[in-house]
């Protein structure tokens, strides 16, 4: 699944500007309602709620937070570049600057998964992480997480 089934050009942000995760997740609601047609409330508390089970943040500078929503008809990503890093509680305590939102449908089963496992993969290639890095407008950005995996694996 390529990721240009999860986000569109809109769906692409360089240099958020936000101070913690709290504000981070907030502006990552906001955004995915207005772009979804979801509800912000909805969409944040399903976020805060998966990170109470233990943080997104999966290491290397890189969050992934994720949720179910019940009237979601399709997968649905959202990708920041942080403006700078912040704390994400992430399980290597490293701060965050590369985030990547996914919502999918209730009923999505295993096709959540495959994207989590994409979006991971994709994230985790030191190449990868370096060209989001240096990468200063959500064009670049999108280009770079469009391209196709290097590896079939």
């Amino acid at each position: 699944m390529p990721l240009t089934d999860l986000i569109t050009p809109n769906s692409v942000i360089a240099g958020l500007k936000v101070n913690s995760k709290k504000q981070l997740l907030q502006e990552l609601a906001a955004r995915a309602a207005e772009l979804s047609g979801q509800s912000e409330r909805t969409i944040l508390e399903i976020l805060q709620q998966r990170e109470k089970l233990g943080s997104t943040g999966v290491g290397n500078g890189i969050a992934i937070p994720h949720g179910k929503l019940a009237k979601l008809d399709r997968l649905f990503g959202l990708f920041a570049r942080l403006d700078r890093p912040i704390d994400f509680e992430a399980l290597d305590d490293q701060p965050v600057d590369l985030v990547f939102l996914l919502l999918a449908p209730e009923n999505a089963g295993a096709d959540h998964l495959k994207a989590l496992a994409r979006v991971a993969r994709l994230l985790r290639d030191p190449e990868t992480a370096r060209k989001l890095r240096g990468s200063r407008d959500a064009e670049a950005l999108y280009t770079v997480l469009a391209l196709p995996p290097a590896s079939a694996a």
